[in-house]
Protein backbone atom coordinates (compact mmCIF):
# COMPACT_ATOMS: atom_id res chain seq x y z
CA UNK A 1 0.00 0.00 0.00
CA UNK A 2 1.41 3.27 -1.16
CA UNK A 3 1.70 6.17 1.40
CA UNK A 4 -1.32 8.10 -0.28
CA UNK A 5 -3.08 5.11 -0.45
CA UNK A 6 -2.68 4.65 3.06
CA UNK A 7 -3.36 8.44 4.19
CA UNK A 8 -6.87 8.09 2.43
CA UNK A 9 -7.32 4.65 4.49
CA UNK A 10 -6.86 5.94 7.42
CA UNK A 11 -8.77 9.22 6.77
CA UNK A 12 -12.02 7.47 5.90
CA UNK A 13 -11.78 4.91 8.89
CA UNK A 14 -11.15 8.21 11.11
CA UNK A 15 -14.13 9.79 9.40
CA UNK A 16 -16.61 6.65 9.57
CA UNK A 17 -15.65 6.52 13.58
CA UNK A 18 -16.22 9.99 13.78
CA UNK A 19 -19.89 9.57 12.18
CA UNK A 20 -20.00 6.75 14.41
CA UNK A 21 -19.11 8.30 17.97
CA UNK A 22 -21.47 11.18 16.83
CA UNK A 23 -24.09 8.98 17.31
CA UNK A 24 -23.39 6.39 19.99
CA UNK A 25 -24.90 6.42 23.48
CA UNK A 26 -22.40 4.99 26.23
CA UNK A 27 -25.13 4.68 28.43
CA UNK A 28 -25.09 2.19 32.08
CA UNK A 29 -28.54 2.81 32.93
CA UNK A 30 -32.15 2.97 30.94
CA UNK A 31 -33.65 6.50 29.96
CA UNK A 32 -36.64 5.49 30.88
CA UNK A 33 -38.64 2.67 32.23
CA UNK A 34 -39.75 1.62 29.22
CA UNK A 35 -36.69 2.44 26.65
CA UNK A 36 -33.07 2.28 27.13
CA UNK A 37 -32.33 4.54 24.44
CA UNK A 38 -34.60 7.49 23.23
CA UNK A 39 -33.26 6.27 19.81
CA UNK A 40 -36.82 3.33 20.11
CA UNK A 41 -38.94 6.62 19.63
CA UNK A 42 -37.60 8.59 17.21
CA UNK A 43 -39.37 9.36 14.30
CA UNK A 44 -39.25 7.73 10.66
CA UNK A 45 -37.40 11.04 9.46
CA UNK A 46 -35.03 11.08 12.18
CA UNK A 47 -34.00 7.65 11.58
CA UNK A 48 -33.65 7.97 8.12
CA UNK A 49 -31.51 10.98 8.01
CA UNK A 50 -29.12 8.80 10.50
CA UNK A 51 -28.74 6.34 7.97
CA UNK A 52 -27.98 8.23 5.08
CA UNK A 53 -25.29 10.31 7.14
CA UNK A 54 -23.73 7.15 7.74
CA UNK A 55 -24.13 5.55 4.30
CA UNK A 56 -22.16 8.45 3.16
CA UNK A 57 -19.48 8.08 5.48
CA UNK A 58 -18.96 3.75 5.22
CA UNK A 59 -18.77 4.02 1.44
CA UNK A 60 -15.34 5.83 0.85
CA UNK A 61 -14.25 3.95 4.28
CA UNK A 62 -14.98 0.49 3.12
CA UNK A 63 -13.64 1.09 -0.68
CA UNK A 64 -10.10 2.65 0.96
CA UNK A 65 -9.81 0.04 4.00
CA UNK A 66 -11.11 -3.22 2.23
CA UNK A 67 -9.54 -5.29 -0.86
CA UNK A 68 -12.93 -6.92 -1.07
CA UNK A 69 -15.18 -4.13 -1.08
CA UNK A 70 -12.71 -2.25 -3.22
CA UNK A 71 -12.06 -5.01 -6.26
CA UNK A 72 -16.51 -4.88 -6.01
CA UNK A 73 -16.45 -1.47 -6.63
CA UNK A 74 -14.03 -1.19 -9.44
CA UNK A 75 -15.61 -4.38 -11.04
CA UNK A 76 -18.85 -2.82 -10.93
CA UNK A 77 -17.93 0.39 -12.15
CA UNK A 78 -19.33 1.87 -8.84
CA UNK A 79 -17.73 4.97 -7.28
CA UNK A 80 -17.97 5.45 -3.23
CA UNK A 81 -19.30 8.75 -4.23
CA UNK A 82 -22.39 7.19 -6.19
CA UNK A 83 -23.57 5.49 -3.18
CA UNK A 84 -24.72 8.63 -0.37
CA UNK A 85 -27.85 7.70 1.12
CA UNK A 86 -30.09 4.39 1.22
CA UNK A 87 -32.03 5.14 -2.12
CA UNK A 88 -28.53 5.37 -3.67
CA UNK A 89 -27.56 2.29 -2.02
CA UNK A 90 -29.94 0.17 -2.97
CA UNK A 91 -30.24 1.64 -6.15
CA UNK A 92 -26.70 1.00 -7.35
CA UNK A 93 -24.95 -1.45 -5.04
CA UNK A 94 -26.26 -5.40 -5.78
CA UNK A 95 -26.46 -7.58 -2.70
CA UNK A 96 -23.63 -9.21 -1.33
CA UNK A 97 -23.65 -13.01 -0.62
CA UNK A 98 -21.46 -15.93 1.57
CA UNK A 99 -20.46 -16.65 -1.30
CA UNK A 100 -19.08 -14.04 -2.41
CA UNK A 101 -17.26 -13.70 0.96
CA UNK A 102 -16.20 -17.62 1.04
CA UNK A 103 -14.12 -17.40 -2.17
CA UNK A 104 -12.95 -14.47 -0.90
CA UNK A 105 -12.05 -16.30 1.87
CA UNK A 106 -10.50 -19.23 0.26
CA UNK A 107 -8.52 -17.28 -2.01
CA UNK A 108 -7.05 -14.70 1.48
CA UNK A 109 -7.02 -17.11 4.23
CA UNK A 110 -7.08 -17.45 7.29
CA UNK A 111 -9.37 -14.10 7.41
CA UNK A 112 -10.43 -13.01 3.47
CA UNK A 113 -10.30 -9.22 2.70
CA UNK A 114 -14.04 -8.64 3.25
CA UNK A 115 -13.65 -6.94 7.01
CA UNK A 116 -10.93 -3.64 7.54
CA UNK A 117 -9.89 -5.37 10.76
CA UNK A 118 -6.35 -5.89 9.21
CA UNK A 119 -3.07 -6.67 11.33
CA UNK A 120 -1.98 -3.30 12.36
CA UNK A 121 -6.02 -2.88 14.26
CA UNK A 122 -5.92 -6.45 15.39
CA UNK A 123 -2.95 -5.96 16.85
CA UNK A 124 -3.86 -2.31 18.67
CA UNK A 125 -7.53 -3.19 19.52
CA UNK A 126 -8.47 -6.27 18.71
CA UNK A 127 -10.68 -7.38 20.77
CA UNK A 128 -12.34 -11.02 19.61
CA UNK A 129 -12.47 -13.40 16.89
CA UNK A 130 -15.78 -15.14 15.48
CA UNK A 131 -16.42 -17.67 12.69
CA UNK A 132 -19.28 -18.28 10.86
CA UNK A 133 -20.95 -22.04 11.76
CA UNK A 134 -19.76 -23.06 8.00
CA UNK A 135 -22.78 -24.82 7.55
CA UNK A 136 -23.37 -24.02 3.97
CA UNK A 137 -19.64 -23.67 2.71
CA UNK A 138 -16.01 -22.86 4.02
CA UNK A 139 -16.61 -20.49 7.48
CA UNK A 140 -16.10 -17.33 7.42
CA UNK A 141 -13.67 -15.55 9.97
CA UNK A 142 -14.34 -12.04 11.40
CA UNK A 143 -12.08 -10.32 13.56
CA UNK A 144 -13.69 -7.46 16.17
CA UNK A 145 -12.02 -4.49 17.89
CA UNK A 146 -12.36 -3.27 20.98
CA UNK A 147 -14.18 -0.06 19.35
CA UNK A 148 -16.97 -2.97 18.40
CA UNK A 149 -17.18 -4.21 21.21
CA UNK A 150 -18.70 -1.22 23.13
CA UNK A 151 -21.26 -0.52 20.21
CA UNK A 152 -22.19 -4.18 20.65
CA UNK A 153 -22.32 -4.14 24.01
CA UNK A 154 -25.24 -0.76 23.61
CA UNK A 155 -27.26 -2.62 20.57
CA UNK A 156 -27.66 -5.52 23.30
CA UNK A 157 -28.52 -4.07 26.33
CA UNK A 158 -30.92 -1.63 24.46
CA UNK A 159 -32.67 -4.86 23.11
CA UNK A 160 -32.34 -7.26 26.31
CA UNK A 161 -34.25 -4.46 27.82
CA UNK A 162 -36.85 -3.99 25.71
CA UNK A 163 -37.43 -7.71 26.47
CA UNK A 164 -38.24 -6.67 29.84
CA UNK A 165 -34.95 -8.19 31.72
CA UNK A 166 -34.77 -5.87 34.65
CA UNK A 167 -32.64 -5.43 37.86
CA UNK A 168 -32.88 -8.60 39.82
CA UNK A 169 -32.68 -10.66 36.81
CA UNK A 170 -29.74 -13.42 37.50
CA UNK A 171 -29.15 -15.73 34.26
CA UNK A 172 -27.62 -19.12 33.86
CA UNK A 173 -25.78 -18.96 30.95
CA UNK A 174 -25.87 -22.67 29.35
CA UNK A 175 -23.96 -22.05 25.78
CA UNK A 176 -20.43 -22.55 26.20
CA UNK A 177 -17.58 -20.19 24.78
CA UNK A 178 -16.78 -21.10 21.33
CA UNK A 179 -16.34 -19.01 18.29
CA UNK A 180 -19.61 -18.17 17.66
CA UNK A 181 -21.39 -14.57 18.81
CA UNK A 182 -24.62 -15.74 20.58
CA UNK A 183 -22.81 -16.87 24.03
CA UNK A 184 -20.93 -13.88 24.01
CA UNK A 185 -23.87 -11.74 23.01
CA UNK A 186 -25.73 -12.85 25.85
CA UNK A 187 -22.76 -12.07 28.41
CA UNK A 188 -21.75 -8.80 27.17
CA UNK A 189 -25.32 -7.88 27.68
CA UNK A 190 -25.61 -8.93 31.13
CA UNK A 191 -22.40 -6.99 32.26
CA UNK A 192 -23.63 -3.19 30.57
CA UNK A 193 -27.24 -3.63 31.91
CA UNK A 194 -25.39 -4.47 35.58
CA UNK A 195 -27.03 -7.71 35.83
CA UNK A 196 -25.51 -11.13 37.33
CA UNK A 197 -25.10 -14.03 35.40
CA UNK A 198 -24.06 -17.84 36.41
CA UNK A 199 -21.98 -19.33 34.07
CA UNK A 200 -23.21 -23.25 33.35
CA UNK A 201 -20.93 -24.21 30.11
CA UNK A 202 -19.28 -27.45 30.00
CA UNK A 203 -21.52 -29.43 32.73
CA UNK A 204 -24.47 -32.06 32.09
CA UNK A 205 -28.06 -31.08 31.92
CA UNK A 206 -28.49 -33.20 35.58
CA UNK A 207 -26.01 -30.75 36.79
CA UNK A 208 -27.69 -27.20 35.18
CA UNK A 209 -31.02 -28.88 36.47
CA UNK A 210 -29.39 -28.51 39.92
CA UNK A 211 -28.13 -25.60 39.18
CA UNK A 212 -31.48 -23.90 38.32
CA UNK A 213 -33.34 -25.49 41.97
CA UNK A 214 -30.08 -24.29 44.22
CA UNK A 215 -29.10 -21.12 42.26
CA UNK A 216 -32.88 -19.81 41.30
CA UNK A 217 -32.13 -17.69 38.38
CA UNK A 218 -35.06 -15.61 36.73
CA UNK A 219 -33.64 -15.93 33.23
CA UNK A 220 -31.60 -19.04 31.37
CA UNK A 221 -29.62 -18.36 28.38
CA UNK A 222 -29.98 -21.03 25.82
CA UNK A 223 -30.61 -22.43 22.11
CA UNK A 224 -34.50 -23.05 21.93
CA UNK A 225 -33.94 -26.93 20.96
CA UNK A 226 -31.77 -26.72 24.28
CA UNK A 227 -34.12 -25.70 26.52
CA UNK A 228 -36.76 -28.27 25.92
CA UNK A 229 -34.26 -30.97 26.62
CA UNK A 230 -33.60 -29.72 29.86
CA UNK A 231 -36.67 -29.14 30.55
CA UNK A 232 -37.64 -32.39 30.23
CA UNK A 233 -34.59 -33.74 32.14
CA UNK A 234 -35.17 -31.73 34.59
CA UNK A 235 -39.05 -33.48 35.15
CA UNK A 236 -37.19 -36.75 34.75
CA UNK A 237 -35.49 -35.68 37.81
CA UNK A 238 -38.55 -34.58 39.78
CA UNK A 239 -38.35 -30.54 39.34
CA UNK A 240 -41.18 -29.27 37.61
CA UNK A 241 -39.63 -26.08 35.07
CA UNK A 242 -42.63 -24.33 35.02
CA UNK A 243 -42.59 -24.01 39.11
CA UNK A 244 -38.72 -23.34 38.89
CA UNK A 245 -37.67 -19.53 39.30
CA UNK A 246 -37.40 -19.10 35.63
CA UNK A 247 -38.94 -16.01 34.67
CA UNK A 248 -37.34 -15.25 30.93
CA UNK A 249 -35.78 -17.31 28.61
CA UNK A 250 -33.28 -15.52 26.46
CA UNK A 251 -33.07 -17.65 23.04
CA UNK A 252 -31.02 -17.35 20.10
CA UNK A 253 -29.05 -19.31 17.40
CA UNK A 254 -32.38 -21.41 16.12
CA UNK A 255 -35.85 -20.02 14.23
CA UNK A 256 -37.94 -20.65 16.68
CA UNK A 257 -40.89 -18.27 17.56
CA UNK A 258 -41.95 -17.92 13.86
CA UNK A 259 -42.10 -22.12 13.70
CA UNK A 260 -45.77 -23.25 14.64
CA UNK A 261 -45.44 -25.43 17.48
CA UNK A 262 -41.83 -25.02 19.06
CA UNK A 263 -42.47 -22.08 21.15
CA UNK A 264 -45.75 -23.42 22.19
CA UNK A 265 -44.13 -26.64 23.99
CA UNK A 266 -41.64 -24.20 25.08
CA UNK A 267 -43.86 -22.22 26.74
CA UNK A 268 -46.06 -25.19 27.88
CA UNK A 269 -42.92 -26.88 29.35
CA UNK A 270 -41.62 -23.78 31.24
CA UNK A 271 -44.50 -21.59 32.16
CA UNK A 272 -41.88 -18.57 31.06
CA UNK A 273 -41.86 -15.51 28.75
CA UNK A 274 -39.40 -15.08 25.53
CA UNK A 275 -36.44 -13.06 25.03
CA UNK A 276 -35.40 -13.05 21.44
CA UNK A 277 -31.61 -12.35 20.15
CA UNK A 278 -31.53 -12.76 16.52
CA UNK A 279 -28.34 -11.72 15.20
CA UNK A 280 -25.42 -13.10 12.37
CA UNK A 281 -21.54 -12.80 12.74
CA UNK A 282 -21.20 -10.93 9.22
CA UNK A 283 -23.53 -8.08 10.14
CA UNK A 284 -21.92 -7.66 13.29
CA UNK A 285 -22.19 -9.30 16.23
CA UNK A 286 -24.69 -7.97 17.94
CA UNK A 287 -28.43 -8.26 18.19
CA UNK A 288 -30.24 -7.46 15.25
CA UNK A 289 -33.59 -8.40 16.02
CA UNK A 290 -35.25 -8.41 19.55
CA UNK A 291 -38.58 -8.65 21.13
CA UNK A 292 -40.43 -6.13 23.21
CA UNK A 293 -43.62 -6.09 25.75
CA UNK A 294 -46.01 -6.31 22.40
CA UNK A 295 -44.07 -9.41 21.41
CA UNK A 296 -46.76 -12.09 22.29
CA UNK A 297 -49.40 -9.94 22.48
CA UNK A 298 -51.45 -10.32 19.26
CA UNK A 299 -52.27 -12.22 16.35
CA UNK A 300 -48.60 -12.48 14.71
CA UNK A 301 -45.40 -12.39 16.57
CA UNK A 302 -42.55 -10.28 15.60
CA UNK A 303 -39.31 -8.87 15.94
CA UNK A 304 -37.64 -5.01 16.21
CA UNK A 305 -34.93 -4.33 14.02
CA UNK A 306 -32.72 -1.35 15.11
CA UNK A 307 -32.77 1.21 11.87
CA UNK A 308 -30.59 3.59 13.51
CA UNK A 309 -27.52 0.80 13.59
CA UNK A 310 -28.32 -1.39 10.43
CA UNK A 311 -30.37 -1.18 7.36
CA UNK A 312 -33.05 -3.91 7.32
CA UNK A 313 -34.59 -5.16 3.39
CA UNK A 314 -36.24 -8.08 1.94
CA UNK A 315 -35.66 -9.07 -1.50
CA UNK A 316 -36.96 -12.05 -3.75
CA UNK A 317 -34.37 -15.07 -3.43
CA UNK A 318 -34.25 -15.88 -7.21
CA UNK A 319 -34.17 -12.11 -8.63
CA UNK A 320 -32.89 -10.48 -5.71
CA UNK A 321 -35.23 -7.47 -6.37
CA UNK A 322 -36.65 -5.28 -3.44
CA UNK A 323 -39.72 -6.68 -2.17
CA UNK A 324 -42.41 -4.30 -1.56
CA UNK A 325 -43.43 -3.75 1.96
CA UNK A 326 -45.87 -6.37 3.53
CA UNK A 327 -44.61 -9.25 1.19
CA UNK A 328 -42.09 -12.14 2.77
CA UNK A 329 -38.73 -12.20 1.02
CA UNK A 330 -35.50 -12.69 2.80
CA UNK A 331 -33.57 -10.46 4.37
CA UNK A 332 -30.57 -8.49 3.57
CA UNK A 333 -28.65 -6.07 6.26
CA UNK A 334 -26.51 -3.09 5.95
CA UNK A 335 -24.01 -2.58 8.78
CA UNK A 336 -23.54 0.86 10.18
CA UNK A 337 -22.33 0.06 13.87
CA UNK A 338 -18.94 -1.12 13.11
CA UNK A 339 -15.13 -0.58 12.66
CA UNK A 340 -14.35 -3.96 11.60
CA UNK A 341 -17.44 -5.34 9.82
CA UNK A 342 -19.46 -2.89 8.01
CA UNK A 343 -21.40 -4.66 5.72
CA UNK A 344 -23.29 -3.10 2.50
CA UNK A 345 -26.31 -5.11 1.56
CA UNK A 346 -25.59 -8.61 2.80
CA UNK A 347 -27.89 -11.52 2.32
CA UNK A 348 -28.37 -12.78 5.83
CA UNK A 349 -31.04 -14.42 4.22
CA UNK A 350 -33.75 -15.62 6.73
CA UNK A 351 -37.65 -15.46 5.27
CA UNK A 352 -39.44 -12.34 6.62
CA UNK A 353 -42.47 -9.92 6.14
CA UNK A 354 -41.31 -6.59 6.93
CA UNK A 355 -43.63 -3.53 8.46
CA UNK A 356 -42.83 -0.30 9.31
CA UNK A 357 -45.70 0.52 11.51
CA UNK A 358 -45.04 1.82 14.73
CA UNK A 359 -45.58 -0.99 17.70
CA UNK A 360 -47.80 -0.52 20.36
CA UNK A 361 -44.79 -0.59 23.00
CA UNK A 362 -43.78 2.80 21.09
CA UNK A 363 -40.95 1.54 18.96
CA UNK A 364 -41.04 3.46 15.58
CA UNK A 365 -38.43 0.98 14.03
CA UNK A 366 -39.26 -1.75 11.33
CA UNK A 367 -40.77 -5.09 12.39
CA UNK A 368 -39.85 -8.65 11.24
CA UNK A 369 -43.83 -9.71 10.69
CA UNK A 370 -44.00 -13.83 11.56
CA UNK A 371 -40.54 -13.34 12.96
CA UNK A 372 -37.93 -15.58 11.00
CA UNK A 373 -39.23 -18.51 9.49
CA UNK A 374 -36.46 -19.98 7.87
CA UNK A 375 -32.92 -19.41 6.30
CA UNK A 376 -32.67 -19.79 1.93
CA UNK A 377 -29.42 -21.35 2.44
CA UNK A 378 -31.50 -24.26 4.54
CA UNK A 379 -33.57 -24.99 1.57
CA UNK A 380 -34.24 -28.51 0.65
CA UNK A 381 -34.63 -29.45 -3.01
CA UNK A 382 -35.85 -32.93 -3.43
CA UNK A 383 -36.94 -34.22 -6.39
CA UNK A 384 -38.02 -31.26 -7.63
CA UNK A 385 -39.95 -29.97 -4.21
CA UNK A 386 -38.47 -27.23 -2.73
CA UNK A 387 -38.97 -27.30 1.01
CA UNK A 388 -37.44 -25.66 4.47
CA UNK A 389 -36.77 -27.56 7.97
CA UNK A 390 -38.72 -25.75 9.79
CA UNK A 391 -41.31 -26.95 7.36
CA UNK A 392 -40.57 -30.40 8.90
CA UNK A 393 -40.16 -29.33 12.22
CA UNK A 394 -43.98 -28.04 12.60
CA UNK A 395 -45.40 -31.32 10.63
CA UNK A 396 -43.67 -33.38 13.60
CA UNK A 397 -44.90 -30.82 16.54
CA UNK A 398 -48.21 -31.64 14.83
CA UNK A 399 -47.95 -34.65 15.89
CA UNK A 400 -49.34 -34.84 19.30
CA UNK A 401 -46.63 -37.18 21.87
CA UNK A 402 -43.31 -36.58 19.48
CA UNK A 403 -40.48 -36.03 20.96
CA UNK A 404 -38.98 -32.74 20.80
CA UNK A 405 -35.80 -33.79 18.24
CA UNK A 406 -35.62 -34.94 14.78
CA UNK A 407 -33.82 -35.69 11.63
CA UNK A 408 -34.19 -35.08 8.25
CA UNK A 409 -31.79 -38.00 6.72
CA UNK A 410 -31.61 -37.55 2.70
CA UNK A 411 -30.27 -40.58 0.74
CA UNK A 412 -30.08 -42.11 -2.61
CA UNK A 413 -31.18 -45.57 -3.29
CA UNK A 414 -29.66 -47.81 -5.81
CA UNK A 415 -31.98 -46.81 -8.34
CA UNK A 416 -30.71 -43.47 -8.13
CA UNK A 417 -34.05 -41.84 -6.56
CA UNK A 418 -33.62 -39.23 -3.96
CA UNK A 419 -35.78 -39.97 -0.87
CA UNK A 420 -36.35 -38.68 2.54
CA UNK A 421 -36.71 -40.23 5.77
CA UNK A 422 -37.71 -37.79 8.53
CA UNK A 423 -36.58 -39.79 12.01
CA UNK A 424 -39.20 -38.51 14.98
CA UNK A 425 -39.30 -40.17 19.19
CA UNK A 426 -42.63 -41.55 20.19
CA UNK A 427 -43.59 -44.34 22.30
CA UNK A 428 -45.84 -45.56 19.21
CA UNK A 429 -44.56 -46.92 16.43
CA UNK A 430 -47.99 -45.80 14.67
CA UNK A 431 -47.56 -42.27 14.90
CA UNK A 432 -45.31 -42.77 12.01
CA UNK A 433 -48.37 -42.54 9.52
CA UNK A 434 -49.80 -39.36 11.33
CA UNK A 435 -46.32 -37.84 10.36
CA UNK A 436 -46.01 -38.81 6.96
CA UNK A 437 -49.74 -37.16 6.62
CA UNK A 438 -48.38 -33.92 8.15
CA UNK A 439 -45.40 -33.71 5.91
CA UNK A 440 -47.33 -34.59 3.08
CA UNK A 441 -50.04 -31.50 4.30
CA UNK A 442 -46.46 -28.77 4.27
CA UNK A 443 -44.76 -29.82 1.94
CA UNK A 444 -46.74 -32.05 -0.61
CA UNK A 445 -44.02 -35.08 -0.66
CA UNK A 446 -44.50 -38.40 0.72
CA UNK A 447 -41.50 -39.25 3.29
CA UNK A 448 -40.65 -42.08 4.86
CA UNK A 449 -41.26 -41.98 8.61
CA UNK A 450 -38.82 -43.59 11.24
CA UNK A 451 -40.34 -44.10 14.58
CA UNK A 452 -37.65 -44.15 17.19
CA UNK A 453 -37.81 -44.58 21.22
CA UNK A 454 -37.94 -41.32 23.48
CA UNK A 455 -34.70 -39.54 24.26
CA UNK A 456 -32.76 -41.83 21.43
CA UNK A 457 -31.44 -38.71 19.18
CA UNK A 458 -28.92 -36.51 19.98
CA UNK A 459 -29.36 -33.50 21.63
CA UNK A 460 -27.12 -30.20 21.33
CA UNK A 461 -26.17 -26.96 23.18
CA UNK A 462 -25.60 -25.14 20.23
CA UNK A 463 -27.26 -25.10 16.97
CA UNK A 464 -29.21 -28.54 16.61
CA UNK A 465 -28.38 -30.10 13.32
CA UNK A 466 -30.86 -31.96 12.17
CA UNK A 467 -30.57 -32.25 8.54
CA UNK A 468 -28.45 -35.14 7.79
CA UNK A 469 -27.91 -35.12 3.39
CA UNK A 470 -26.08 -38.46 2.04
CA UNK A 471 -27.35 -37.99 -1.60
CA UNK A 472 -25.02 -39.57 -4.02
CA UNK A 473 -22.73 -40.56 -1.23
CA UNK A 474 -24.03 -44.05 -0.55
CA UNK A 475 -22.26 -45.71 -3.75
Amino acid sequence: MGKATATRAEETRNAWKNVLAKHHEDRSEPVSEQYWSEKDTWSRERIREVQDEKIAAVAPFLYENSRFYRSRFDRLGVAPTDIVDVDSLVRNWPVVTKDEMMVDAEAHPPYGTYTTCGEEEWDDRGWMLFSSSGSTGTPRVFRYTHFDREYWEQANARALYSGGLRKGDSALRMVGFGPHVFAWGAQQSFTKLGLPTIPAGGLDSKARAGMIDRFEPRVLIATPSYLLYLGRTMQEMGLDPAKSSVRWLLQGGEPFSGVEGTLERIHELWGAKTVEFYGCTEAAPHCGGYSCPEYETGDERFLHLMEDIQVWETIDPVTQEVMPEGEKGITVCTNLNSESSAQLRFVVGDYTRLSREACACGRNHIRAMGCMTGRADDLINLRGIKFFPVQIEEAVRAVSGTGDEFQIRLSTLDSGLDVMTVVVEHADAAAGEAVAGEVRTRCEIRADVEVVAPDTLPKTEMKAKRVVDQRGKQH
